[in-house]
């Protein structure tokens, strides 16, 4: 890639443009860049470059003349056979973005950069004489020179052996329409703030698939116009952003939640809420809670025995879950495995959230508030069951510490599966 800058100020250009990456590409022949004096290419004593406008006006227009005969020498000192483009960076040019300098990394050999400096240059010479111009945003600057760097810099770094690696790029900032994922590095808490565990445990897929995410997060929050253009084709890419749009629809927990023993009142909400999950589970093809069950009748059993508690949030009943002290009869039957002790325990039956309250983080509330009880009912034990495709229970129960004892059977209607898991968790003593 060569590239020519035309400017009043050379050597402040030259100086950028040759340290750090690209002056180790430029010293390798990978790139060749260039800074060309228009002052030198005057035809006055005076190497004048700039006049008054005609019509009037502030300020000085730079001169056609100086700026083609430096375009011309330019081009005649360049191999013959380039792809050349000649750009005039202006405020009135098209905005510059990665999918240009992709562009003009790919499409072209050679590009001269031309820089304005004053009031603008001479309209003739941009009709002449420039393919395009570009600006770097809706603002102006007192000479081209900043943009002209802007645009060598990120076309440069495109090219094949300046970086060490396709990845350094392909990885970044609006390569794809996505903002880069936030980077850590030593140590690994500072001023109270840890680096995301996720990069922590050497899991490379689990990384990925965060970074990824990341990157959704972050052109949503920072820069929802790229967002609401995301034109993704990719599956795995496709799942994940329905995923980022769903959580980030979710209710926040942004009040307490608390926990109470249910009353009347609390029924038809519970209903409703057992209602939604028979739904989720039978749309998951997971024989259990269908048929109408749970009914009212066994919410009305629970709530007589004192067993029924709400979980509330925001003052809505948000979840609910039944803990018995009796011995469940099923439990005598398990096989396959055995339960740790014959120890008194509590049995954790019918429980729900809201679905609008699903991935809010509030499921993991709800098995405190059970151990909770359970506690202040003097017992150091639960145990619970699920269907063995409920596999959302069953993560819940073993990310909150529950361990899989072996299997029971259940009654349930005919023609339903009353195979099920059973799990336990012995809760520690509290100092």
């Amino acid at each position: 890639m060569k590239i020519d800058i035309m400017t009043l100020f050379p050597e402040t250009v030259d100086a950028v443009l040759h340290e750090s990456i690209l002056g180790r590409a430029a010293k390798k022949g990978i790139v060749d860049i260039r800074c060309v004096q228009i002052r030198d290419y005057t035809e006055n004593k005076q190497n004048q470059v700039d006049d008054y406008p005609y019509g009037g006006g502030w300020g000085c227009v730079m001169m056609a003349q100086p700026l083609k005969s430096c375009l011309d020498a330019v081009i005649a000192a360049a191999p013959e056979g380039l792809r050349r483009r000649v750009i005039y960076m202006s405020p009135q040019g098209q905005p510059y973005t990665q999918e240009t300098a992709k562009r003009l990394s790919w499409d072209y050999d050679h590009l001269v950069l031309v820089c304005g400096h004053y009031e603008g240059v001479d309209e003739r010479f941009i009709e002449e004489c420039v393919d395009e111009e570009i600006s770097l945003g809706d603002f102006v600057l007192t000479g081209g020179e900043i943009a002209a760097m802007a645009v060598a810099d990120s076309v440069c770094r495109l090219v094949p052996g300046v970086l060490s690696d396709e990845a350094c790029y392909t990885g970044e900032s609006h390569w794809d329409g996505l903002l880069e994922y936030p980077q850590y590095t030593r140590p690994e808490v500072w001023e109270g703030r840890a680096v995301p565990e996720v990069l922590l445990q050497g899991d490379h897929a689990r990384v990925e698939k965060w970074r990824r995410r990341q990157q959704f997060e972050r052109t949503r929050d920072k820069r929802p116009d790229m967002f609401e253009k995301l034109d993704l084709t990719d599956k795995d890419d496709l799942k994940l952003l329905e995923e980022v749009k769903r959580e980030r629809g979710r209710i926040k927990l942004t009040e307490p939640v608390t926990c109470r023993p249910a009353a009347e009142d609390d029924l038809p909400a519970m209903l409703q809420i057992a209602g939604e999950a028979s739904a989720w589970l039978r749309k998951q093809k997971v024989d259990q809670w269908q048929d109408g069950y749970p009914a009212e009748r066994h919410f009305r059993f629970d709530l007589e025995r004192g067993e029924l508690f709400a979980v509330c949030h925001g003052g809505e009943v948000a979840g609910f879950f039944a803990l018995s002290t009796r011995e469940e009869a099923s439990y005598a039957g398990i096989t396959d495995g055995k339960w740790t002790a014959d120890i008194p325990y509590a049995v954790l039956h019918r429980c729900a959230l809201a679905a609008k309250y699903r991935g809010t983080g509030l499921a993991d509330r709800l098995m405190q508030l059970v151990e909770q009880q359970a506690r202040a009912c003097g017992l150091r034990c639960v145990r619970t069951d699920t269907h063995k495709k409920n596999k959302p229970m069953q993560r819940l129960l073993r990310e909150n510490g529950y361990r899989y004892r072996g299997n029971i059977r259940v009654t349930v209607g005919e023609g339903h599966d009353p195979a099920r898991q059973a799990y336990e968790k012995l809760l520690k003593e509290r100092k």
